[in-house]
């Protein structure tokens, strides 16, 4: 299982990137039923901070490792990533 972060202290950044993680894990899953992931919400600017120096948009993790900072992924660049996991491929 793939621990995935959202850090954005705005909600609804943290909404859309929440509901593209969704729509990627949706689609791996037509290949791999067993593929699940578990997404959290780092909120507070304190918390951010210690990730990332970026604020004022969205930034995501994949098991405690940075994919994304300052910018929405799109669903199929999510994909990739989690194709990274599932291949064994997770260096970044």
């Amino acid at each position: 299982m793939l621990s995935v972060k959202i850090l954005s202290y705005k909600k609804p950044q943290r909404y859309i990137v929440r509901q593209t993680i969704i729509a990627a894990r949706n689609e791996i899953r037509k290949t791999h039923p067993d593929f699940d992931i578990t997404i959290s919400e780092v909120k507070t600017l304190e918390e951010i901070e210690k990730y990332t120096l970026v604020l004022s948009c969205p930034s995501l993790m994949i098991n405690e490792k940075l994919f994304c900072t300052g910018w929405f992924p799109k669903k199929e660049e999510i994909i990739e990533w989690f194709k990274q996991y599932i291949n064994g491929n997770n260096e970044r």
